[in-house]
């Protein structure tokens, strides 16, 4: 078809704790729990399928982590190392395309589109990266494959681990429709309860609800839920080498309001776009806190350092007075 784009995005299975298993085999086949120290109010950053079968997840508390899983190896965040990995990933993707957006340092999104002729389709493309990577790095991607980014990130949260699935202009609605509304981006707890209360619990029925219904719950954003309920997002691929930004986000499964848990993701974010500045030989002017609420408001918090900086300490120090700042006028209030 005429003018359809082919995203591909990966996503690497349980990537710190992936590592942690790859750089000590003695741990493969067993939970493996990275993050903060379950003495103090250390979260947890990454968890191995073995541990997520006893319900454990990332920002969740580590006490409550090894409550649930008290058998798993708990293990501190190697940043240094995981940025080190990412880099071997995205040089792997960067043989297949230049259009690379980093999403994190264990997702991307690829726009194949003009690299079909040299590699063939985005099918064998898409099995291509994971075999590199498996072979080369010993690790597991998840790769979705479709017309845009919604339904590619989407595609690769199907099947994991190890997932591969194709989303087509044919297929699309017959795999959304009977999804549960809260595999839409935006759709939160919150917004999940007040779509059930109105008998909407697949996107198939949200697709098909009277929009006076959905504008009651969505407001301003009512168009562009349907879209993506249809499978339609137009966004770009925007390539990294163009980016003037380094960053690093988190979506929770759950609201969370608790400061310290919040406190303790936000230093492994630090951690995380610190050393990639390093690694980059690059310097930040300014650092940015975006807070994003389940009823879609999202607000920014900015500040700018005296002198450029790629040191943790100092982008952590400006990080936090941005974050009680807010926290102290904002604290869990949505309003």
């Amino acid at each position: 078809m005429v003018g359809t784009r082919y995203i591909i995005h990966v996503d690497m299975d349980a990537f710190y704790a992936s590592v942690e298993q790859l750089d000590n085999p003695k741990f493969i086949g067993k939970p493996v729990i990275v993050g903060g120290d379950p003495k103090g109010r250390g979260v947890v950053s990454a968890a191995s399928y073995e541990a997520r079968k006893f319900g454990v997840h990332s920002a969740m508390p580590m006490v409550q982590a090894v409550r649930l899983c008290p058998h798993a190896t708990v293990l501190p965040v190697r940043m240094k190392r995981y940025v080190q990995v990412s880099k071997e990933i995205h040089a792997i993707l960067e043989r297949f395309t230049p259009l690379i957006e980093p999403v994190s340092l264990d997702e991307a999104f690829l726009d194949v589109t003009g690299s079909l002729q040299l590699f063939g389709s985005a099918e064998k493309i898409g099995r291509d990266i994971k075999h590199q990577i498996k072979e080369q790095l010993g690790l597991v991607a998840s790769v979705g494959i479709a017309a845009n980014k919604f339904l590619a990130k989407l595609a690769s949260d199907l099947d994991k681990p190890d997932g591969f699935v194709v989303i087509t202009e044919e297929n699309k609605q017959q795999i959304l429709d009977p999804l549960p509304v809260s595999k839409i981006w935006g759709v939160g707890k919150v917004m999940e309860k007040a779509l059930k209360s109105k008998g909407i619990n697949t996107i198939g029925q949200l697709r098909k609800a009277p929009v006076e219904i959905l504008h009651s719950i969505f407001g301003d954003h009512t168009p562009h839920m349907l879209r993506l309920a249809q499978g339609i997002d137009n966004r770009e691929v925007e390539s990294s080498r163009e980016a003037k930004s380094v960053s690093s986000e988190q979506t929770f499964a759950t609201d969370i309001t608790d400061k310290d848990i919040l406190l303790n993701v936000l230093l492994n974010q630090v951690e995380d776009v610190a050393q990639r500045l390093r690694t980059d030989n690059l310097e930040a002017r300014t650092i940015t806190l975006k807070f994003r609420y389940d009823n879609f408001r999202t607000i920014t918090r900015s500040n700018t350092f005296d002198h450029p900086t790629n040191t943790t300490k100092t982008l952590w120090q400006k990080a936090e007075e941005v974050f009680l700042k807010w926290y102290k006028k904002s604290g869990n209030r949505s309003q």
